[in-house]
């Protein structure tokens, strides 16, 4: 049985929280435009009738995206978000399309509220979709521009089946036929805007 807590007035009154945080990267991350060794995210607490649901995104350079920016976005709307009586995820969402917000605030409060719903129904969000968590796919992993030696060192140090090669240099080929000589995986070529 699903809970509906929206029902209840005094329990719908939802506290929301906002963080910052810089994540160091284990390598120098780069692609066809840009290259960072830190990562700013902004965590989004949702808070319920002592359950926290969260949800995370990262800022973007390139579709300038600041945690600042979501921040100042999210404490535009805070009193009615914290108001909002919240019944599911869906219905949530629905709600903050008509606020102007950008895609990413719109997805850390998604997450964050989805997350929230599982734990104010006791259970895992797949097991309320009516899904298994065994036939999930696999997702990839990166390997950010560098010189071919470090490219194949990062996929070495991390063996994976699916592999996002970035590219978007003059040695594209000789990248992936190097990369090719020491694994099997499926490759996945993101070239972004080069």
């Amino acid at each position: 049985m699903i809970l509906d807590y929206g029902s209840y007035p005094y329990l719908s009154s939802m506290q929301l929280q906002l963080q910052k945080h810089t994540l160091a990267l284990r390598h120098t991350f780069s692609i066809s435009r840009e290259s960072h060794d830190f990562q700013d995210t902004l965590i989004v607490g949702l808070g319920l009738k002592g359950h926290t649901g969260f949800g995370e995104a990262t800022s973007n350079p390139y579709y300038q995206i600041t945690v600042e920016s979501m921040m100042a976005e999210i404490e535009l709307v805070r009193e009615i978000i914290e108001t909002f009586d919240f019944k599911n995820p869906e219905t949530f969402h629905a709600f903050l399309k008509g606020k102007g917000l950008s895609n990413f605030t719109l997805c850390a409060l998604d997450l964050a509220a989805h997350d929230l719903y599982g734990k104010l129904n006791g259970k895992p969000l797949y097991e309320l979709w009516g899904t298994q968590n065994d036939h999930y796919p696999i997702t990839n992993y990166t390997i950010g521009i560098a010189p071919i030696e470090e490219m194949v060192s990062k996929m070495m140090d991390m063996p994976w089946p699916i592999y996002k090669i970035k590219l978007g240099t003059e040695d594209d080929v000789s990248i992936v036929r190097e990369l090719r000589k020491h694994t099997n995986a499926v490759f996945r070529i993101d070239a972004n805007c080069a």
